[in-house]
Formats: C-alpha cells, sequence, structure tokens
C-alpha cells in the first residue's frame, strides 16, 4: 500500500506546485527620458519668456470657478512620484501625454489664431511625439469657438496653466532620466 501512496502522491504533487510564469510581453518602444528631460526644459524656457502682450494683464489673477473644464493636471494619484517612476511609469505618461495632447490643441485653436507661437508649438510637438510612441495619440478634441474680444484672457490662462503643467512635467523627465 505504501508504493501505491507515493505514486499517487508523486502524480499529485505537480497539482500542488505553480504553474510556470507566463512568458514576459515583448517590450515595445521605450521612452527616450533624456530627450524628453531636454525638450520639457525647453518647453518651460519658452513658456517662461514669453511676454504679455497686452500690459493690463500682466498684473491679473484669473481663476475659473468649474473644475469640470479645467485642463488636465498631473496629481497624486497620476503616480508621477519617483518610486512609483521606477517600477511602472504608464500611469503618469498617460496623463502626460493627454496634458500635452490638450496644451497642443489649444495652440492651434481660435484662441491663439492672432497670436502664432510656432517655436513653442514645435518643441510641444516634438516632446508629444516622442511620448506618443509607447503610448499612442490620445483623441483630439476640437475647442468650441470663443468670442475674439475673449482672447487675450483665455491665452493668459492657457499659458499659465500651461507653464504649471510643464514644470512638474519636467521634474518626472528630470527623475526618470537621472535614475536612467
Amino acid at each position: 500500500m505504501a508504493p501505491l501512496r507515493r505514486l499517487l502522491l508523486c502524480l499529485c504533487l505537480p497539482l500542488l506546485l505553480p504553474s510556470p510564469a507566463a512568458p514576459a510581453p515583448a517590450p515595445g518602444p521605450r521612452t527616450d527620458w533624456v530627450a524628453c528631460r531636454s525638450l520639457s526644459r525647453e518647453l518651460s524656457r519658452l513658456v517662461a519668456t514669453l511676454k504679455e502682450p497686452h500690459r493690463v494683464l500682466e498684473e491679473t489673477q484669473l481663476s475659473e470657478e468649474d473644475p469640470k473644464n479645467w485642463p488636465p493636471r498631473i496629481r497624486c494619484s497620476d503616480a508621477c512620484d519617483p518610486s512609483t517612476l521606477d517600477t511602472n511609469n504608464t500611469r503618469c505618461l498617460q496623463r502626460i501625454l493627454q496634458g500635452l495632447q490638450h496644451y497642443r490643441d489649444l495652440l492651434g485653436s481660435d484662441i491663439f489664431t492672432a497670436r502664432r507661437l510656432p517655436r513653442l508649438e514645435a518643441t510641444l510637438d516634438q516632446l508629444l511625439g516622442l511620448v506618443q510612441q509607447e503610448h499612442g495619440r490620445p483623441p483630439r478634441h476640437s475647442l468650441a469657438p470663443t468670442e475674439t474680444w475673449a482672447h487675450p484672457l483665455l491665452q493668459r490662462m492657457a499659458l499659465q496653466r500651461l507653464q504649471s503643467f510643464v514644470a512638474i512635467m519636467s521634474r518626472v523627465f528630470t527623475h526618470s532620466a537621472s535614475a536612467r
């Protein structure tokens, strides 16, 4: 009887062992962190050097009461902190991609028709292209037309928010480029 038990135990033992790990997926295109860091710094420099064409608006503080209309922002829940970036950066890069696409659409909208910013747009396009390599292109959103009289105010608000977004994004890319 003992040999039969041993045989059954030997036959059942493989069922108790964990199954072999699935093969790792083939790596897709990797984010070029150093290039992203360089472009985000350039974007930050370009936004910071923009001059307000309407002197009256320089001291104006704008606020928006409806948070549903706010542009994408990098939040704590986006996992852009250094410890998470080192292990899984997907959520953070998707938020950055969403923000870059939003500001690219905004710069191409009627709000900036009278004030084109070609160097800013070109740098934004380059950075967008690098991040899109890994995460694809998010859907474009067409913006509702706005009144011409509101364009200077909307430009100022958009550029202030872009500057804030770029500052945080640059920190993410600086950390990630340094860690690799």
